[in-house]
C-alpha cells in the first residue's frame, strides 16, 4: 500500500485532494503513533505556500508511513523467518530425537537379541553337556555291564573247562592205572597220576606265562605230549585187556581235558594280544582289497588327466607357435636365430621377448601402432577433460617452468596473456623463497 503522490502531472493536489490531519490509507485502521517522529510544519504568513507546505508535509507523513510499514514488514518477515527456523529447527530436532529413539530401540532389540541368542545358545550347550554326561555315564553303565558278564562269563568258562578237565582225568586214570598195576611193584601205579597231573600242572605253567605276557609256547607242546602218551596207553591196554570202546573212551579223555583248557587259554590269549578273529581279518581283507582298488582307480584317472593336460598343453603350445609365426614373421625368424644360438626353442617365452624386442623395440603385447594410438587417445581425453583443443595440448603438458618464473639470461620473457590472482597454485615456502632469490639475481643482472 503507497501514499499518495503530492502533485499531479507536475501541478499541486487541487484542495479537494487535501486530507486534514494525519493522512491513513482508507482501508487502513487508526493505528498508534509511529516511532519515526514527524516534523512539524510552522505555518507561514504567505497564503500562496501554504498548499506546498501542506503538501509537503503529506509527503513527509507519507514517507514517514511508508518507512514505518516497511519497517513493520521487514520485522514480521524476520520474526515469520526466526518461526520459521524455529519451526524448521524444532522439526529437525524433532526427527533428530525419532531417529535417536529408533536407533536406541533397535539397539536395545538387537542386545536383547543377542543376550536371547547367548542364553539360548548357552542352554543348548549346557543341554550338550548333560546330554553328553548322560550318554556317557550310559556307555560307561553298558560296558562295565558287558566286562561284568564278559568276567562272568568268564569265569564260567573257566570253571566248566577245569570241572570237564576232572571229569577227564577221573575216566582215564582207571584204565592206566590198570595198564600200570603190578602185584611186585605197586608204586608203578603212580605213573598215571605223574601223567594226568603232570598235563595238568605244565598248563597252569603255560597260564601263569601268559600272564607275565611270557613265551607260552613249550609249556602248551609239553602238556600236549604229555595228553597224547597217556591217550596212547589207555588206547592200548584198553584194546588188550577191554573192549574197543573203553580204549577209545578212555584215549578221548586223557586227550579231550587238556584240550578243553587248552582251548580257554587260546582264548584268552588271543582276547589280550588283541588277534582278530577269522571273520574280522576276511573283512580286514576285503576292506584292504577294496582300498587297493580305489586307490588304483585313483591313480588312473589322475593318469589320465595329466595325460589330457599335456596334451592340451602340447596342442596350446603348437597353435601359440603357428599364430606366432602366421602374425610376426620378422619376430619369428629372429626367435628361431635366439633359439638355435642358445639352444633352446621358439616356444620359450624368454626366447620370445628377447626377439620381440630386437625387432618390435618394445615389449609382447605393443607396437609403435599401438603406442601412437595410446597417446592420441590419451591427449583427447585430457582435451575432453580440460576443454583445451587438442593441438594445444603439446605446447603445456611437457612445459618445464611455469610463465610466472623470470626468464633465464639466454631466453628472453615473450608477452602473454594477462593473468591474474588464483590462475597458478601457490608454491610452498621453500619454492616461493628460490624463486625470489631467482628473479632478485636475474634483476641485479639486468641492472648491471
Amino acid at each position: 500500500m503507497t501514499a499518495s503522490p503530492p502533485k499531479v502531472n507536475g501541478a499541486a493536489r487541487p484542495p479537494a485532494m487535501q486530507v486534514l490531519g494525519d493522512w491513513q490509507p482508507i482501508e487502513a485502521t487508526p493505528t498508534a503513533q509511529t516511532d519515526t517522529p514527524t516534523p512539524e510544519v510552522q505555518p507561514e504568513p504567505q497564503p500562496e505556500n501554504s498548499l506546498v507546505a501542506k503538501a509537503q508535509a503529506e509527503a513527509i507523513r507519507a514517507q514517514a508511513w511508508a518507512a514505518a510499514e516497511e519497517q513493520r514488514l521487514k520485522a514480521e518477515a524476520e520474526a515469520d523467518a526466526i518461526r520459521t527456523k524455529a519451526e524448521e529447527e524444532a522439526r529437525k530436532q524433532r526427527l533428530a530425537n525419532d531417529r535417536q529413539e529408533r536407533k536406541d530401540a533397535e539397539a536395545a532389540a538387537a542386545s536383547d537379541a543377542r543376550i536371547a541368542e547367548l542364553n539360548r545358545r548357552r542352554d543348548e550347550a549346557e543341554r550338550g553337556r548333560q546330554e553328553d554326561a548322560r550318554k556317557a555315564a550310559e556307555k560307561a553303565k553298558t560296558e562295565q555291564a558287558e566286562a561284568a558278564e564278559v568276567a562272568a562269563a568268564e569265569n564260567r568258562w573257566r570253571g566248566y573247562a577245569r570241572s570237564f578237565y576232572l571229569v577227564c582225568a577221573i575216566v582215564a586214570l582207571p584204565v592206566q592205572v590198570a595198564a600200570f598195576y603190578n602185584p611186585h611193584a605197586l608204586w608203578l601205579m603212580a605213573a598215571p597220576l605223574m601223567l594226568e597231573g603232570g598235563a595238568w600242572v605244565v598248563l597252569k605253567g603255560a597260564a601263569a606265562a601268559v600272564a607275565a605276557h611270557r613265551p607260552h609256547w613249550h609249556y602248551r607242546l609239553i602238556a600236549w605230549l604229555l595228553a597224547f602218551i597217556a591217550a596212547g596207553i589207555n588206547l592200548w591196554h584198553g584194546l588188550n585187556a577191554f573192549d574197543p570202546a573203553t580204549a577209545i573212551g578212555t584215549a578221548f579223555a586223557s586227550v579231550a581235558g587238556p584240550g578243553v583248557w587248552d582251548l580257554h587259554e587260546h582264548g584268552r590269549i588271543r582276547t589280550r594280544d588283541g588277534v582278530p578273529t577269522r571273520r574280522e581279518r576276511k573283512a580286514a581283507e576285503k576292506a584292504a582289497k577294496e582300498e587297493a582298488r580305489q586307490r588304483a582307480a585313483e591313480e588312473a584317472r589322475k593318469r589320465a588327466e595329466k595325460e589330457a593336460a599335456d596334451e592340451a598343453a602340447k596342442e596350446t603350445r603348437r597353435q601359440l607357435a603357428e599364430d606366432r609365426q602366421r602374425e610376426f614373421e620378422d619376430v619369428w625368424a629372429e626367435a628361431v636365430k635366439i633359439a638355435a644360438a642358445v639352444g633352446s626353442t621358439t616356444d620359450d617365452n624368454a626366447v620370445w621377448v628377447r626377439a620381440y624386442r630386437n625387432i618390435k623395440g618394445c615389449d609382447p603385447g605393443e607396437s609403435i601402432e599401438s603406442i601412437t594410438a595410446r597417446r592420441a587417445a590419451e591427449k583427447r581425453v585430457q582435451a575432453a577433460l580440460t576443454g583445451t583443443p587438442v593441438s594445444t595440448l603439446s605446447k603445456t603438458i611437457n612445459a618445464q617452468r611455469a610463465a610466472q618464473m623470470p626468464p633465464g639470461p639466454n631466453r628472453v620473457l615473450k608477452t602473454r596473456a594477462t593473468r591474474r590472482p588464483g590462475d597458478t597454485p601457490k608454491y610452498v615456502g621453500a619454492a616461493r623463497k628460490q624463486a625470489a632469490i631467482t628473479a632478485r639475481k636475474a634483476t641485479q643482472k639486468g641492472g648491471e
